[in-house]
């Protein structure tokens, strides 16, 4: 691993510390790892680190929930029954207090995402799940590796930036006028908080640059940047 996949391991494991020390839920949504296809008796050691972590969380009595995301929706047992409280593979609705949540992982909302729609449905089937499943996990881990590295491109542009916002908002306009008090969404690798006229959109960032995440203080959602020395 690189000398920054390391840092970034750091940073989150001191923010899961900070978690249990706090208590409460944590919800992650979706794309914690770059790459994640579960066996029935294979699961990636790479990651043994961050289960310990997770377990730890759950010892301490925090629930952790994971929303699936694109790259790591091809899960089994182990992360459904193992290693996290709850598993959502589609997007969740919720109540938390006297607020209504929606949550998304958020690929495939954009309009012009037609073409990566498809290639959702195609990729998330039994049959391509069978198939994937009956290569070697050498082989399987090795060719969605090339993919990954090929398809990264998470900086983007101000200009894209905006026009993926001004979007979202779109989309998310339906859930807050039906009564939606907050429409999170991550996926989209820049961090927004935007006040609609009847909600709240919240774009998650990501743990790449922004170290970002939202919290919930029982009256209202936030988006914050996460401190190594935060106390509360």
């Amino acid at each position: 691993r690189t000398d920054s996949e390391v840092n970034r391991e750091e940073i989150l494991f001191k923010f899961l510390d900070h978690v249990r020390q706090t208590g409460g839920t944590l919800i992650i949504n979706g794309d914690l790892f770059d790459f994640y296809f579960e066996y029935k008796d294979v699961i990636p050691k790479v990651y043994v680190p961050f289960y310990y972590q997770i377990l730890k969380l759950r010892e301490s009595g925090v629930r952790v929930h994971y929303v699936l995301g694109n790259h790591d929706y091809w899960v089994m047992d182990f992360i459904n029954d193992t290693l996290f409280d709850k598993v959502y593979s589609n997007d969740v609705k919720m109540n938390i207090g006297n607020k209504t949540f929606y949550i998304t992982h958020g690929d495939g909302f954009l309009s012009w995402d037609r073409g990566y729609r498809l290639l959702k449905r195609i990729i998330r089937s039994r049959l391509f799940i069978w198939f994937y499943r009956s290569l070697h996990p050498r082989i399987g881990y090795s060719f969605a590796s090339w993919v990954s590295k090929k398809g990264k491109h998470y900086i983007h542009s101000d200009e894209y930036n905006q026009r993926i916002l001004n979007e979202m908002e779109i989309q998310a306009k339906p859930f807050i006028d039906d009564g939606y008090d907050y429409f999170i969404s991550g996926h989209y690798h820049q961090a927004k908080e935007l006040q609609m006229k009847k909600g709240k959109l919240i774009i998650l960032g990501d743990w790449l640059s922004f170290f970002t995440y939202a919290k919930f203080d029982g009256k209202d959602l936030k988006l914050h940047y996460w401190n190594n020395n935060e106390k509360s």
